[in-house]
């Protein structure tokens, strides 16, 4: 067998993977951060613990301007958690593309992102920044509105770190009876961002009032499990990111 970069051998659907680097570039994104007001035992793997009490937890809508894989929207929920040694991030229990087949592919089969596709958007009214996903269209799973109205404080930025770790679960289901092919991997993943800055040469990086509303419950596609409690944070941001993949934490 050739040495596989990609299948098929001769055309790949995606080169090299997120697992080797991914650059996003012109990103903008509408995330909010809030207490978690839902029983989480079933969403997390055994090797993660929440790394507050209560849980916190992230919904984010963002627009990849240009990346390794093409341009694309996507949808992520996370959960703040504590890995076995110590270091914390957010295990991503949800997470949605708009039509892009190798950001699908290339985020499932490298780092166990449960990536679905839907219909993700990111408008702008007047001082008003909206997400939505919809799954199919028509079906409204959640709206994300902020007014981000003021830029993040000194001391808030401090605190707000470029580098981020991420968790999925990767899993290759058995291809016999008897189990035979069978996977299941804890995935620890990371992303470096570097905002924006703008002509007056400060970073763009907003706060303000946000919302955020799980419009139409799905057992489907259920990211009203990650319940909202008490909001903590809004944020608006500009941004380059890269992509990288650490380690295989548990698993075969």
């Amino acid at each position: 067998m050739p040495e596989v970069e990609g299948i098929p051998f001769d055309a790949p659907l995606y080169h090299g993977g997120e697992g080797q680097g991914s650059a996003f570039l012109n990103c903008r994104s509408l995330n909010v951060m809030f207490s978690i007001a839902s029983d989480l035992n079933r969403l997390l793997p055994k090797e993660l613990l929440p790394a507050a009490n209560p849980a916190t937890g992230i919904v984010g809508i963002a627009c990849y301007g240009s990346s390794t894989v093409g341009p694309y929207l996507e949808h992520y929920s996370g959960i703040q958690v504590r890995d076995p040694g110590g270091e914390t991030g957010y295990y991503i229990p949800y997470i949605y593309v708009t039509t892009n087949d190798a950001a699908l592919a290339s985020g499932r089969e490298v780092l166990g992102a449960p990536k679905k596709l839907a219909h993700i958007t990111l408008t702008q009214e007047g001082g008003l920044i909206q997400g939505t996903l919809e799954r199919s269209a028509g079906k409204r799973l959640l709206t994300l509105t902020a007014q981000p109205n003021q830029r993040m404080s000194s001391g808030t930025r401090r605190m707000y770190s470029t580098r981020t770790n991420f968790y999925s679960v990767r899993h290759l289901p058995p291809i016999t009876a008897c189990g035979k092919g069978a996977v299941t991997q804890l995935v620890k993943w990371c992303t470096d961002r570097t905002f924006r800055r703008d002509e007056l040469g400060d970073e763009v990086l907003f706060t303000g009032p946000v919302s955020l509303t799980y419009d139409s419950p799905s057992v489907i596609d259920p990211v009203h499990n990650v319940a909202v409690g008490q909001t903590m944070l809004g944020t608006y941001e500009e941004y380059d990111s890269r992509l990288q993949a650490i380690d295989i934490l548990s698993g075969d």
